[in-house]
C-alpha cells in the first residue's frame, strides 16, 4: 500500500487527497490544522497516519494534537523513539484506548549506520510497544540501501527505506519485500522528504513492478 504524506495547510486539498488515496500520513506539525479540521480529516473513510514531530512546536502540542487525531478516528499515530517515556507512554495508552495502531519511528537524517545497529534498534521498537516499526535513514550508496532492506528477512510489521536521491528505490522495494506500505510525495506540492516520489509515479511503478512479478 502506499501512504501519501500530507502537508498542505488547506483543508480542502488534503479532503481531495484523502478521497483519491487508500492511506494517508497527515503531519500534524506542517499543516496547523484546527481542532476541528482534526476532526475532519480523521473521521475520513481513508486509512490515516496521525503523525506531529515535537521540534518546532514541543511536546505539549505533539500530545495534544495526537491525541486528538487518536480520539477521532487515526488508524496509526507515530511516536519517535527517542521521545520521554511519560510522552511516549501518554501516547501509547490513548492509542490502544481506541484501537489505534502504534508505529515506533527512527530517523537518521545523516547516515545509515550498519546493519546490527539498525537490527538493535528495530527490536527496540518492538520492546517499547510498536505494531509497527519505521526505520529511515539517509542513504548515501548502494550499501546503505543492500542493509536496510535486508531487515525485512525478519519478517515483522516493519516499514524501512532510505531516504535522498540514493534511497529512491528503496521506497519502491519496500512493499514488494515485505513492509506495510510505503511513502509518496502528493502528486503537487512539496514532498515531507527528500527522496520521495509524487503518488501517481509511485503507483505506476509498482503496477508495472507487480505485473511481471506475478
Amino acid at each position: 500500500m502506499i501512504c501519501v504524506a500530507i502537508s498542505d495547510r488547506n483543508l480542502e486539498t488534503c479532503l481531495s487527497v484523502l478521497d483519491a488515496v487508500q492511506m494517508a500520513e497527515i503531519r500534524l506539525d506542517l499543516t496547523d490544522f484546527t481542532a476541528d479540521e482534526i476532526r475532519t480529516v480523521f473521521s475520513h473513510k481513508t486509512v490515516t497516519i496521525a503523525t506531529c514531530r515535537p521540534d518546532k512546536k514541543g511536546a505539549e502540542y505533539q500530545l495534544e494534537q495526537l491525541s486528538l487525531a487518536i480520539q477521532t478516528g487515526a488508524d496509526y499515530v507515530d511516536i519517535e523513539i527517542e521521545a520521554n517515556k511519560k510522552q511516549r507512554e501518554s501516547i501509547y495508552r490513548m492509542a490502544k484506548k481506541h484501537g489505534c495502531k502504534v508505529i515506533i519511528s527512527y530517523h537518521n537524517f545523516k547516515n545509515t549506520p550498519e546493519l546490527k545497529e539498525l537490527q538493535r534498534i528495530m527490536d527496540q521498537c518492538y520492546l517499547l510497544g510498536a505494531d509497527v516499526a519505521k526505520i529511515v535513514t539517509m542513504s548515501h550508496s548502494n550499501a546503505d540501501n543492500a542493509c536496510l532492506l535486508s531487515l525485512y528477512s525478519k519478517e515483522k510489521p516493519l516499514v524501512a527505506f532510505g531516504m535522498g536521491k540514493k534511497g529512491k528505490i528503496t521506497r519502491i522495494m519496500a512493499p514488494l519485500l515485505g513492509a506495510e506500505f510505503t511513502f509518496a510525495a502528493m502528486d503537487v506540492g512539496e514532498p515531507t522528504a527528500t527522496g520521495q516520489i509524487g503518488f501517481s509515479k509511485m503507483k505506476m511503478i509498482l503496477e508495472k513492478l507487480k505485473e511481471e512479478l506475478i
